[in-house]
């Protein structure tokens, strides 16, 4: 505990040292008289003194042996130290104390050797957790120390620079003038050292990303692309200094966002998007200035021709070109993980190998998998299992409605982006590509529920029809059989001995016989109608009409002599319970009945002129019975007012 105390309070003496040194600096420099005044007042060593020890302070407070962050602080407290001293070496020159300030100048070399070796060598190298990719990298940092130390030696000992660009000449108390000839070459050597050992820094970042997964990847690429900049903008010299110093800035910043992985933001957007962009841009005009150059050559006096061709040949490349950069890309950063086309494809096998209610499951693994969130539910309307959750949603999920075929089928409910997050826009991809999927699978789930419900509806329906035929029969027919046996007995036994008896008996007998054929002829009835094969649909409809009043009328349109057998018996039965109501209720005058046939569905219409329906109107057996008729073969039956008074009832059954 005491450790980790005194390591926060060294992170705090740098992290507010650094700063205060640099912003001294400055206030020094604008103090300068105009000859001592460098052209360049801000270098990279300036952004480095100001941000990295504040961020490096910042991570050792967290993680107080996180190697990264001291490399942080102690090399933004180097270059404050290059900086100030390097700012006081021309305060003191412009005051005429030159000794003084040639020995300042050694206070500044060693401050600009602990900030080149820490942040310029180290850090990249040992970025994100403090090691680096293998041992052999190590060499990198020995290279970078030698060269560095070479360099900040070169500096100690040389001689005065001849020419000064300062107005005075600072003197140098251990310059070897023996030197003098050999300074140059050993500077050139030394600085391709560096400048090697800053580029194979860089290289090995750049290998730690190749080799990792995707969620290292991701919190890789953020020092990468900051580096990377860095060093583009160092290398090609003091002329872009000012953006160095910017970029600089925002290298500890890159750092500290990899190092704290579960607060990483977007990163793979922005790489993404700058990737996809910038090969957009290089391929493209390659095309388009290749293209544009060989019209050139064949129509050398059309340039109007050269340019539509070199448009038109871009054009063409743009689309895929698109397309391919940015599949590779996603592989980059997200691996099969979080690729949306691979997930795509991961889920379209799975869901082809399981039944519904298992693929379901599947789509909510993969999303999760694919979005990196704590949890994925997909809530089907109307559909067993209507609820599947792959994790936790947590009580305010987002909500994503699934639409097939613009029929809202179910939800998909997305909880928090869990520790390995990504960014908004690939989630949205992944949403657009996976949904849809999403959306066939719930409707799936909706038509197998639907299915097991009607199932389980005819089956209920044939054990009832199966149980009344067993009553009726067991009741009915079977106790009037049994009597007329005892009927036949009892006659056989007086038929010699009392003629007049066995006459009695028989007639009683043949009054039974004719009970059992009513009852048979019921039973056959409530099978099918008679009167469908007898007279046919229209025929069987036209004498319901004429049973009684009121007086009603039958409109048929197409031919019904070829319908299949169970809707002629469901339009049957749906106009005999209309008309029923009719003459019960309705209290009408008149009434119509109206068939139509059309190649996919039969549509039955009753219409009366009565009282209409109540203003609470209750569903009875028989509007009841009506619906679930038409049901039975995936149609509809709908109760609604006429047009002009009274009631209509609408059927539509499927053919």
């Amino acid at each position: 505990m005491v450790r980790i105390t005194t390591a926060r309070a060294v992170a705090v003496v740098t992290a507010v040292a650094s700063p205060v040194m640099v912003v001294t600096s400055l206030l020094v420099l604008a103090a300068l008289p105009p000859g001592w005044r460098p052209e360049i007042p801000a270098t990279p060593d300036t952004a480095a003194g100001l941000i990295f020890p504040p961020v490096g302070a910042f991570l050792v407070f967290h993680r107080p042996r996180l190697t990264v962050a001291w490399l942080m602080c102690g090399g933004g407290f180097g270059a404050a130290v290059s900086e100030l001293g390097g700012t006081m070496i021309l305060r003191t020159a412009a005051d005429g104390a030159l000794v003084t300030a040639g020995y300042l100048r050694y206070c500044s070399i060693l401050g600009w050797l602990a900030s080149g070796l820490c942040l310029a060598v180290l850090l990249p190298l040992l970025s994100p957790d403090g090691r680096p990719p293998s041992r052999r990298w190590w060499a990198v940092a020995v290279l970078g120390a030698v060269a560095l130390s070479t360099e900040a030696a070169r500096g100690i000992v040389r001689p005065a620079l001849n020419p000064n660009p300062w107005p005075a000449a600072v003197p140098n108390p251990l310059a070897i003038e023996a030197l003098r000839p050999y300074t140059q070459m050993i500077g050139k050597i030394a600085w391709a050292g560096i400048y090697a050992a800053v580029v194979l820094s860089l290289l090995s970042l750049a290998f730690r990303f190749v080799r990792s997964d995707s969620v290292t990847r991701r919190q890789i690429a953020w020092p990468l692309l900051a580096f990377t900049g860095y060093v583009t903008f160092l290398l090609i010299g003091e002329r872009l200094w000012p953006i160095a110093v910017t970029w600089a800035g925002l290298v500890p910043i890159a750092v500290a966002f990899s190092v704290m992985r579960y607060r990483l933001y977007g990163i793979d957007t922005i790489v993404s998007r700058a990737i996809v962009g910038g090969g957009l841009l290089a391929v493209i005009s390659g095309v388009y200035f290749g293209a544009g150059a060989l019209a050139g050559l064949i129509a050398s006096r059309e340039h109007r021709v050269a340019g539509l061709a070199a448009a038109l040949v871009a054009g063409a490349f743009f689309q895929p070109l698109r397309r391919l950069l940015q599949r590779l890309v996603d592989r980059a950063l997200y691996g099969r993980v979080g690729d949306p086309r691979l997930l795509a494809e991961r889920l379209t096998q799975e869901v082809r190998r399981a039944d519904p209610a298992k693929a379901l499951s599947s789509v909510v693994t993969v999303l999760q998998d694919g979005l990196a969130i704590e949890g994925a539910a997909v809530e089907v309307v109307d559909g067993r299992p209507g609820y599947v959750e792959s994790g936790h949603v947590g009580s305010s999920p987002r909500q994503i409605p699934l639409v097939w075929h613009g029929e809202t089928v179910g939800r998909l409910l997305l909880g928090r982006p869990g520790p390995r997050r990504f960014a908004a826009a690939h989630d949205e991809r992944v949403i657009s590509t996976l949904a849809p999927y999403a959306a066939d699978v719930a409707h799936a789930v909706r038509m197998a529920a639907d299915l097991q419900r009607s199932r389980h509806q005819i089956l209920t329906a044939r054990e009832e029809e199966r149980r009344r035929l067993r009553r009726d029969l067991h009741d009915g027919l079977g106790q009037t059989l049994s009597s007329m046996a005892m009927t036949i007995n009892m006659a056989r036994s007086s038929l010699r001995k009392s003629p007049d008896s066995a006459d009695t008996l028989l007639r009683d007998l043949r009054t039974g016989m004719d009970a059992v054929s009513g009852d048979i002829r019921q039973l056959v009835y409530g099978l099918r109608p008679p009167a469908l094969d007898d007279l046919g649909l229209a025929g069987a409809v036209r004498a319901l009409a004429a049973e009684g009043p009121p007086p009603i009328t039958v409109e048929v349109s197409g031919d019904l002599a070829t319908l299949p057998a169970a809707v002629e018996v469901a339009a049957y039965r749906i106009v005999q319970e209309a008309l029923t109501n009719v003459r019960r209720h309705a209290r009408a005058t008149r009434a119509s009945i109206a068939l139509d046939r059309s190649p996919d569905a039969l549509r039955v219409r009753v219409t009366d002129d009565g009282a209409g329906l109540p203003e609470r109107p209750r569903a009875g057996v028989g509007l009841h019975s009506m619906r679930e008729r038409a049901a039975e073969l995936g149609g509809t039956c709908a109760t609604v007012p006429g047009a002009t008074g009274g009631t209509t009832v609408e059927a539509v059954l499927p053919l």
